[in-house]
């Protein structure tokens, strides 16, 4: 299958950029692009791409309510936010909408080649350090609704949330808990509804801001 991405970024160097990076992959074409997040729903209606780049800041409308829009509509194509810093708190923002994942601008081409991948795939880019550092940036994880944690998730489904946040693989939980990768994912299943979470990322996201799991 041909990924198809979309690039939204107003800068028209960096869109020229990771257009020659993608473009330059078999398995990846750039099938458009947008100079700003106002710009995105039309784009997307109209290319029916599979990821959207989606850079966090834009003169007009930013990446994280661009990505709100976005994923409100039936359907929808997964958001891979594109920033310059690692803790900015648009981010986390993006983040807690939504978006698959981050990618630094000053990633190699390998790596954001490697990202686009595994969000077209179904899977999210989880960082888990950084994740962490911008929740306790952003002064989550005070231990509020922490109480209600056993009443909504069982001890197993706690277990395989605490390591999906330190970044692991359903293949990793399974051999960390000693069960089948077909358990964790059906645990997994039951994490991301009982917390009404889109992926993993919110999932972990939720957990930190609860206190479920100390940012520190």
């Amino acid at each position: 299958m041909t990924v198809d991405v979309l690039l939204v970024d107003d800068e028209r160097l960096i869109r020229a950029g990771l257009r020659a990076i993608i473009d330059a992959e078999p398995d990846l074409r750039v099938v458009g692009e947008a100079a700003d997040g106002s710009q995105v729903p039309g784009q997307v209606a109209r290319l029916r791409p599979h990821v959207v780049l989606m850079d966090v800041r834009m003169p007009e409308l930013d990446g994280i309510q661009a990505t709100r829009t976005l994923l409100a509509s039936a359907d929808p194509p997964k958001v891979l936010v594109v920033t310059t810093f690692e803790n900015d708190e648009y981010v986390y923002d993006a983040l807690r909408v939504g978006a698959s994942g981050f990618l630094l601008k000053r990633a190699r081409p390998e790596e954001i080649l490697q990202a686009i991948r595994i969000v077209a795939h179904g899977d999210t880019l989880l960082f888990p350090a950084a994740i962490r550092a911008l929740a306790a940036e952003h002064g989550q994880g005070g231990g509020g609704g922490t109480a209600d944690w056993h009443g909504r998730l069982t001890e197993r489904e706690a277990d395989v949330l605490r390591l999906m946040a330190k970044g692991h693989s359903n293949a990793e939980i399974a051999r960390e808990l000693f069960v089948s990768p077909q358990t964790v994912k059906t645990h997994v299943g039951n994490v991301l509804a009982k917390l009404h979470a889109r992926d993993r990322t919110q999932a972990v996201i939720f957990a930190y801001e609860t206190g479920f799991i100390a940012p520190r």
